[in-house]
């Protein structure tokens, strides 16, 4: 069997629609990201000057002395926070990626790089999401309980794992390349 390699942006002849839409998702996600941070630092701030107004706004019961219940809601208000920048840094390196694919250059040690950060960021997403179901577990009770629809799932560790194998996939791909390229 034999592989043919073409040089250029041929690849990105087939479907320059779908990669520009690509790229204006994600400077969309961005913006939205930063609007979600912003707007989940104004609930915690809120929350500081008026917390009845915004327990009861949150369709919670005001659990009354019962500042565990209050605290455990601002924590995860403060993970939420944290969790902006993870996500940023996610829709960069994606937005990167396919600006390699745009100029037909996807296969480069850069792109293995930037999918070994996504995956650093998307571990550290996840352990968040553990940190707000311990959270969540930690301050529910029968007469306040903290349903925010958190549950567990294997498919976002699976994204982990598969983007660190890709990573790995680009890299050798990319010196493959650059070897291939050195002995012709």
């Amino acid at each position: 069997m034999t592989l043919y390699y073409r040089e250029g942006p041929a690849m990105t002849e087939s479907y320059p629609g779908t990669l520009s839409l690509t790229k204006r998702v994600l400077r969309l996600l961005i913006k939205l990201n930063f609007l979600a941070g912003f707007l989940i630092l104004a609930l915690l701030v809120a929350s500081l000057l008026a917390e009845s107004w915004v327990i009861r706004a949150l369709g919670a019961e005001h659990p009354g002395d019962q500042t565990t219940f209050i605290m455990g809601i601002r924590v995860i208000m403060i993970i939420g926070i944290c969790a902006v920048p993870f996500v940023l840094l996610v829709l960069n390196r994606l937005l990167e990626i396919v600006e390699t694919v745009s100029v037909g250059d996807p296969f480069v040690v850069e792109n293995a790089d930037r999918l070994q950060t996504i995956a650093w960021a998307m571990l550290g997403l996840q352990a968040m999401h553990l940190v707000v179901g311990a959270v969540v577990a930690f301050v529910s009770s029968e007469a306040h309980p903290l349903d925010i629809g958190w549950e567990f799932s294997v498919t976002p560790w699976l994204v982990v794992l598969l983007c660190f194998v890709l990573a790995r996939v680009f890299e050798q791909g990319a010196r493959m390349r650059e070897d291939l390229q050195g002995t012709v």
